[in-house]
Parts: structure tokens; sequence; C-alpha cells
């Protein structure tokens, strides 16, 4: 796949951001030279390269992210507002693109009105080009915050204290906690609290609550086997060995 890997590492994150920034600086640009004629000589064509790179970068993002998401799964709500960035940045491209070679033949109140509606897309491809990188930035550190809050915090209330006296628990008290809920699972012989963790999950809180009640060990090992971080999330959510 063309847009999967580059030296063994995922193409999306540096493509995503890339995409972001000349987005940003280009639809700033698009807002200044409509707004200061002065400045279209100077920068007219350097804002229509920006969008134009800017619209490529947002298709491979897109293209990418696709590819990624068969590979390791990818957030659904970053997955969403990135799907829309590409079609928005060509609708903001072709606008900005018409503007500026009309206003260079003529003037008048319809070559303002598209200078107009060219600021209006340009302000809602800012804000959806946020939109998309906190999301994918929510998805990326989420996890390891909630990891570090796991760390520091004690126990919960309702998980048994298994530090002495030999406690274990059974697989009838892992399935009395099978409700998104109350939410226990197993993987690979222990016990876990993920009650916390469906709302935060970037893949979305339907996978977590599959788990609920059950020994999860093969659908865990078939979504993130091998993968470092996922284990590190879930070594926080520990309540103890499966009897």
């Amino acid at each position: 796949m063309p847009f999967d890997l580059v030296l063994g590492l995922p193409v999306h994150p540096l493509v995503v951001h890339f995409a972001i920034v000349l987005l940003i600086l280009g639809t700033l640009g698009l807002i200044a030279i409509v707004l200061i004629p002065r400045w279209r000589g100077a920068l007219g064509w350097a804002t229509i390269a920006l969008l134009g790179v800017g619209t490529i970068a947002a298709f491979a993002a897109k293209e990418s992210g696709q590819a990624l998401s068969e590979r390791v799964g990818l957030p659904q709500e970053h997955a969403e507002w990135g799907d829309r960035l590409f079609p928005v940045s060509v609708a903001l491209l072709a606008i900005a693109l018409g503007w500026y070679l009309w206003q260079r033949r003529s003037s008048g109140a319809a070559v303002t009105a598209l200078g107009v509606l060219g600021i209006l897309v340009a302000i809602g491809t800012i804000a959806l080009t946020t939109v998309v990188g906190h999301s994918g930035a929510e998805a990326v550190w989420a996890s390891r915050i909630a990891t570090a809050s796991a760390d520091t915090t004690s126990p919960d209330a309702n998980q048994p204290d298994t530090s002495g006296g030999g406690a274990t628990i059974t697989m009838t008290e892992v399935a009395a906690h099978g409700t998104p809920e109350d939410c226990w699972s197993v993987v690979d012989g222990n016990v876990y609290n993920l009650t916390a963790w469906i709302s935060q999950h970037p893949g979305g809180p339907q996978v977590i609550e599959g788990m609920c009640g059950i020994d999860a060990t093969q659908a865990f090992t078939d979504m993130h086997g091998g993968q470092a971080e996922p284990e590190q999330v879930l070594a926080g959510y520990e309540v103890g060995p499966l009897g």
C-alpha cells in the first residue's frame, strides 16, 4: 500500500500533521488577501500553492488513515472527521483559485461575494482542521494519561483485595460484572475492571462492551497482540489473577 508504511513507520501521523499545518496557513492567507487587496500580488499564488499542497496532503492523510485502520484500528471519531477534511479542502481550493483568477480580470459584486464565500469556507476549514487534529491527539494521548492516572490512584472500591490471604477471582464473579456500567473482563489469566475505559477507548465503546463479563483473551490478542501501548493501558485496570 503506497499510503501504509514508510521505513517501517505509519505514514498517517506524518501526513495528517502536514495537511493540518498547510491548510491552516493557506486559509489564513486566503482570508488575508481577500480582506487586504495590496497583499494579493505578493501572497496570492503562495496562498493557492499552500491550499493545493494541503489538499493533496489531506487526501494522503485520508488514504493513510484507512490503511492504518486496517492494520491497527483507528479511532472512530477521528476517522469520521478526517474523512470530511479532504472534500472540504477541495471545495476551498476551487473557490480560492476561482476567486483569485476572477478578481485579477474584473471586479464587482459577484467577485466580492465569491471572496466572502471563500472567507466563510476558510473559517469552516480552520474549525474542521482543528477538530481533526484535536480528535487525533486525544486518541493518542488519552490512553497514556488514563494509564498514568490509574497508576497513581487507589484501587476501586468494588475491586476485591487480592493482596493477602491468597484471594482469587472466579469466572462466576467476572460474569457478574458483565454490563457496561460494571465491566470486568479476563485477558491472559488476569481480571481487569474496564468500566472507566469504555468511554475512553479510541476505537469506540462497543469494542470494550463486547468484552464485559467474559474471557476476552482471544479478542484482545487479535486486535492488539504484541503491541506495547495497549498492554500498558490494560495493566492500569488490573484487579487481580483469575482463580
